[in-house]
Formats: structure tokens, sequence, C-alpha cells
């Protein structure tokens, strides 16, 4: 006997399959999980969250569990950028994070000054499913934009699973997506004049745009050291002795520097030293991201150096 299927369950059936025809979905394979260049990956992004996330006691300890709400980002992006968005501190429920995440992301990606949408590699759904390939690929695109000084694993690459749904069924691919860059890659990358020290790049220019910039930060410095009856005139000779350096790192920290622990009024080469030493030991404490940089450099008033310190705290808390 013929077995009878209704018609209305194929028509079912038939608007169910062809509602999912188009999606396309990507998934690492199994054993690019198990690759130790990912994990090392997956490890340096985590430790760069956590350092730049220190002083907010937030830990991260899963890439795919703890930034799928929206809290992490939010963070960073606040830290990174000095962006504060009107979005909720946490988030609970799943479309009160899918909402914080729409506005995470749309500034995120202006920030990241991605206009085509086809090199965006991770959306709010994809985030939100805890998806690690776009989790990592927008990590890996904030680190490049934001900090790129700092060095990810090289070369990192992995074999995806692209899988579509078509009209006679199903497609799948296997593809090899890269992660990060090689070092050939990085190297030419770095040696972009769009690439370089903003710092060796401004003083490049003429001199009295070398000067308005130096105003700009000046004003900021001063603004900061207004509180405590302190006027800076001369960039490179008053940064010198790391005095009013240390004094505006605890105002902009917001902390204070025992008077024991650096010279006050310094009298010589060593003591200077030793106040400027203490200093850039601080920013590194508090995960300041900054470029190499001798102390003994600003002791000898080189003005490339003071620049760099004063730009990056500039930049770091302009927007505060």
């Amino acid at each position: 006997m013929e077995a009878y299927f209704p018609d209305y369950h194929k028509e079912e059936d038939t608007l169910d399959f062809e509602s999912f025809q188009g999606t396309k979905s990507k998934f690492i394979q199994p054993a690019s999980l198990k690759d130790p260049q990912l994990e090392k990956l997956k490890e340096a992004l985590i430790d760069w969250i956590n350092r730049t996330l220190k002083t907010e006691h937030i830990v991260v300890q899963s890439l795919e569990e703890d930034l799928y709400d929206g809290l992490v980002l939010h963070h960073l992006l606040s830290r990174l950028v000095g962006v504060h968005l009107d979005v909720e501190e946490i988030a609970l429920t799943s479309p009160a994070q899918i909402c914080k995440l729409e506005v995470i992301l749309k500034e995120l990606d202006k920030r990241l000054g991605l206009q085509d949408s086809s090199l965006i590699k991770w959306n709010v759904k994809l985030i939100h499913n805890k998806d690690l390939l776009a989790t990592i690929h927008l990590l890996v695109a904030m680190v490049k934009s934001f900090q790129p000084e700092l060095d990810l694993p090289p070369n990192v690459k992995v074999e995806v699973v692209i899988v579509e749904v078509i009209r006679g069924g199903i497609k799948s691919a296997v593809e090899t997506e890269v992660l990060t860059e090689d070092k050939d890659t990085a190297s030419a990358s770095s040696n972009n004049p769009e690439r370089e020290d903003p710092i060796e790049q401004l003083l490049k220019l003429e001199t009295h745009k070398v000067n308005t910039v130096k105003k700009a930060i000046l004003h900021f410095v001063n603004q900061n050291m207004a509180t405590l009856g302190l006027q800076v005139a001369d960039m490179d000779k008053q940064f010198a002795d790391g005095v009013i350096l240390l004094l505006l790192i605890g105002q902009l920290e917001g902390f204070f520097i025992p008077l024991f622990d650096f010279n006050l009024t310094p009298v010589n080469e060593s003591e200077m030293l030793h106040n400027v030493t203490l200093a850039m030991d601080l920013l590194h404490d508090t995960d300041l991201q900054l470029p190499s940089i001798d102390p003994q450099d600003i002791v000898s008033q080189d003005t490339a150096a003071t620049l760099k310190v004063l730009y990056a705290l500039f930049n770091k808390y302009k927007g505060k």
C-alpha cells in the first residue's frame, strides 16, 4: 500500500526550507581548534584585554564565554578610545544584550574605519552567539587599529567549514582563513608611513604644525595641573627632572605619589633620572601603551621622547 502524505505537509516543508535558502554559516574545523598557534593568539588577546581593563577589575578567562554580552567590549571601547556610550552597564536578558551590542558594534565599526560591510567579519548575531571566529576577528582588528605596537602571534590561520543552504540542498566547502598576518606582511605594514609612530610623523612636518600640536598638548597639561597651582611653559625643560610628569600622572590617574618616593627638588641628574624612571614605571603599571622610551632621553631634554609620553597621556585622557 502506498504511503499518503498530505500536500500541506509538503508545502510547509518547502516553505521552511526556502526560508533558509541563501544562509551561510562558517565554523572552525575541530582540528584547527587545537592548533597551538590559535591557542597562543587566544592567550595573547585575553592577556591584552586583562591588562587593558586591569583598573576596571575585569578579568576575562574565555573569549567565547566572556564577550558575548557586550560588557567587556564596552569597557575596551571606553579605555582605548575614550568613548562612553549610553548603554546598560550590565545587560541580563538576551534582548538587552543584543540591543547593547548593536550600539557598541556600530560605534566600533565607525572607529575602525570599516565603511565597507564586506570587510566586516563579525556582527551582533555572531558575537552574541559566542562565535569564536568572529570574536577573534573583531579583537585583532581592535588591536591593529588602537594599539598597533602590540605584537600578536603572526601568521595564524585556521581551516573553516562554510555551509550554505541552496535550492538543491546544502553545499559545503573548506577554506583557510587568516587571523593574523605573517611576519613579512606585518613588517611591510610597519614600514608604511601611515603606521609610523605619530610623533615621528609629526616631527617631520613644518615647524608651525609641530608647534600647533605642542600647544594643544601643553594646554591639556596645564588644565590638569591648574588645581596644583602649577603651569608648564617649556615642555622640554620642565619635564626633564620628572617632577611635573609624576604630578601629572597622579592627577590623571587619581592617586597620590608619596613624597618620599621621589625627589621633589632634584639637584643632580641621578635624582632626575630616578624621578623619570619612576614615572615610566607608573605609566607601565597603568597599562598605558608607550613606544620604547629611555628615561635618560627625557632627562636629556629630547623633544621626541618627551612628546611621545605626553602624547600618549593626552590621547588617553583628552576626552575625560
